[in-house]
């Protein structure tokens, strides 16, 4: 009984292993994929500054002396000609009283040969002195006009001399500066202190030598404050070096705020973002290119058999993650950008699109 049950189960197994394994599926590797299309490429580059004003200026004593008073702070708000410190000035007023009275006695000498000179010719008429005799005292009446005309200008001077002793501000802005104190003897030109006049500000950047052509082509500067980032402002290059910097090589470039507001201020750090645009022209991501005997290569893949061949391709320039084509892609082909060494010619694929997993 227990043999006629086990010999149909014996049957069926050796009837099973008779039949061949059905076929293995296709080996079908999904690969992530761009559609090639011609667009335009902007990049920006950044560059980091600082917030200066336009117009800064060294401010300085005409005159030698001792610093009498420091009327200003670093950061103070002055007026145009606002006194900001001043020197003692006794030795000048001493030198301006002296040429005053210097004048007075050329005046009251010259003022004495014009009488002489009007006598003269009034006895010259009647012929009781010579031509010669009267040509003389003209010409000490020029003297003593010419020697009049030089101390009043010596006076003059001086009085101007005095009135340096004070250090006034040329126009209104905020004093960046200061590099003295009472007490201090200066000398005539020694830079004192810095002024940044109100009005325009600007940011001062480096730039390299093979920025320069791209910077000034650019259709748009934008500047950004490190404090508040979320604030743009547009700028306009003013004003770019003809020469580099003899250590870092680089040229300064000076971008002019166009609309600032209140939180514009001095000495804040700021960034400049300068937007190129190239041509437009084909591009592949540059995740797509490997090589094959030291020439790039993208695998193409055929829409209708979804299966993938590799491309010989010519590059131009790179931007950021994506190159330039310039031969051996045309708009609207297929291009596998990951996996591309994980993949054989003639292999089927299965497209994940950017933005699928």
């Amino acid at each position: 009984m227990k043999t006629s049950l086990l010999l149909p189960a014996l049957l069926a197994l050796l009837a099973a292993c008779g039949r061949d394994a059905p076929p293995p599926p296709a080996d079908i590797r999904p690969v992530r994929a761009e559609q090639i299309g011609v667009q335009t490429d902007r990049t920006r580059t950044h560059y980091a500054g600082a917030v200066r004003a336009r117009y800064e200026t060294d401010l300085a004593f005409r005159v030698a002396g001792r610093v009498q008073t420091r009327l200003v702070e670093v950061g103070a708000q002055v007026k145009a000609g606002q006194v900001m410190a001043t020197l003692e000035p006794q030795d000048y007023a001493l030198a301006a009283r002296a040429a005053r009275a210097q004048l007075t006695a050329a005046e009251a000498e010259a003022r004495l040969a014009q009488q002489d000179l009007q006598r003269f010719t009034e006895l010259r008429a009647q012929s009781f002195i010579s031509q010669a005799e009267l040509d003389r005292r003209r010409t000490a009446t020029a003297a003593a006009q010419a020697r009049e005309s030089q101390l009043r200008a010596e006076a003059a001077r001086q009085a101007n001399q005095q009135g340096y002793t004070r250090l006034t501000a040329p126009h209104a802005g905020v004093v960046t500066t200061i590099a003295f104190e009472a007490g201090q003897v200066v000398a005539a030109g020694q830079p004192l202190a810095q002024l940044a006049r109100s009005g325009e500000r600007e940011v001062h950047i480096d730039v390299p030598e093979n920025a320069l052509d791209t910077l000034r082509a650019a259709p748009e500067l934008t500047l950004r404050l490190w404090s508040a980032p979320d604030a743009s402002y547009p700028g306009r290059l003013r004003e770019l070096s003809p020469m580099a910097d003899a250590g870092s090589r680089t040229y300064r470039a000076r971008v002019r705020f166009l609309n600032p507001d209140a939180r514009v201020t001095l000495g804040m750090t700021a960034t400049v973002e300068v937007g190129s645009e190239a041509a437009p022209g084909l591009s592949v991501a540059q995740t797509a290119l490997f090589k094959v005997n030291g020439l790039p290569q993208v695998w193409v893949v055929d829409p209708a058999t979804q299966k993938v061949a590799a491309r010989s391709v010519q590059l131009g320039a790179l931007r950021g993650d994506r190159a330039a084509v310039v031969s051996g892609l045309q708009a609207g082909e297929w291009v596998v950008t990951a996996g591309v060494h994980k993949i054989a010619p003639g292999q089927q694929v299965r497209l994940a699109l950017p933005g699928q997993p």
